[in-house]
């Protein structure tokens, strides 16, 4: 078994649990954690790196199913959180 189908096993139950939530719920879920990444001082930045890791994963999961318009559009939300979770981390004094 590859790397990419035991992660695609182990993922699954969270899978199962998300698509059985309606759509919205896990978008307000993403977005109440971006915005109280942004707006929480000192380690709001977890919070923002807890979305990124997710939206990672959700990438992994759907990059074979994806062209390359999506694919770029998903990499570049993850590199603006990144970028978003990186200034929190280190903001300027």
């Amino acid at each position: 078994m590859s790397t990419r189908e035991r992660i695609e096993q182990a993922s699954l139950p969270a899978l199962t649990f998300l698509s059985s939530l309606p759509r919205w719920v896990p978008f307000l879920a993403v977005l109440a954690l971006m915005l109280a990444g942004i707006f929480v001082p000192v380690w709001g930045w977890v919070l923002l790196l807890v979305v990124v890791a997710f939206l990672l994963w959700t990438l992994y999961l759907a990059w074979p199913g994806l062209d390359g318009t999506n694919r770029l559009m998903r990499g570049t939300v993850i590199l603006l959180a990144l970028a978003i979770t990186i200034t929190q981390a280190f903001p300027r004094t």
